[in-house]
């Protein structure tokens, strides 16, 4: 089983209560030899109405560090704690993003699609008035403009998260059916030396697969795609390294033999076990 989780988050994230401790513990308890904290930081987040805080998913950056790099030194001999961050990109924060990646040194920082035009698609209110295969498509197109507007970030998160929020989930969805706009995603990432990542809460959301789809890991390694991260998106400690026993096989059978994590913004490649 792979022993680094790269996408999880504690209560420095709105929707989550974890402390940072219990997750880094419970890593230890699962077994893993490093993980990267990547609490969201989703500024102007279109929906304040059902959150107590005045801006729901921005935190404290400073205090994020000095917490996080406490419970490093403190857990050192047991697990390599990094300090990452996901990002929701969206095209009026472009400049707000750039600033707060470039002044804070992270290990490692997520980019995704978390709002389209100002709506969340975890609500059911995004597809009113569309398809699933509207709703999906319109996230596509939106991702491929804000990678054309903004590069700052390491890999693209939960590439086709918006599957799990469809009428009918993964009925009208499939690599074939989107394949022009995967297949211009995975070329901006690739062209801009940037990765994704296999996500697994696809399988927690009972998807059957992980985020992306297992097509299109296979096509980013056609097309020449080397840079991919492991991350079970863990809101709770019960969910970290969520699946990961199913993930090395994965990847195989994509043409990988190997994954990537993270330290100081620089891909450190590591053998599939």
């Amino acid at each position: 089983m792979i022993l680094s989780d790269s996408h999880m988050h504690t209560c420095f994230s709105t929707d989550s209560e974890s402390t940072p401790e219990s997750m880094i513990q419970a890593s230890i308890k699962r077994g893993l030899k490093s993980i990267c904290i990547t609490d969201h930081n989703d500024k102007d987040y279109p929906h304040p109405e059902f959150f107590d805080e005045e801006e729901p998913f921005v935190f404290d950056v400073q205090q994020y560090f000095n917490q996080l790099s406490s419970f490093k030194e403190t857990y050192k001999n047991a697990i390599d704690v990094r300090i990452g961050i996901e990002i929701g990109m969206r095209e009026h924060l472009v400049a707000y993003y750039q600033k707060l990646v470039d002044e804070n040194a992270f290990d490692f920082v997520i980019a995704s699609m978390h709002t389209i035009h100002g709506m969340d698609p975890y609500y059911p209110k995004y597809f009113e008035g569309k398809t699933d295969e509207e709703g999906y498509q319109e996230v596509f197109a939106e991702t491929i403009h804000m990678l054309k507007l903004y590069d700052n970030f390491d890999v693209l998160g939960h590439m086709d998260y918006i599957v799990r929020y469809g009428r009918h989930q993964a009925q009208e969805y499939s690599y074939l059916r989107f394949a022009d706009y995967f297949d211009e995603i995975l070329k901006l990432i690739i062209e801009k030396g940037k990765g994704i990542e296999v996500n697994t809460s696809g399988f927690k959301y009972g998807l059957g697969f992980a985020h992306p789809h297992p097509d299109i890991l296979r096509r980013y390694k056609e097309l020449g795609g080397e840079i991919i991260t492991i991350g079970a998106d863990g809101h709770k400690p019960e969910h970290i390294a969520y699946d990961f026993e199913k993930v090395s096989a994965l990847l195989e059978a994509c043409g990988f033999k190997y994954y990537t994590e993270f330290r100081a913004r620089e891909p450190i490649f590591q053998q599939l076990p």
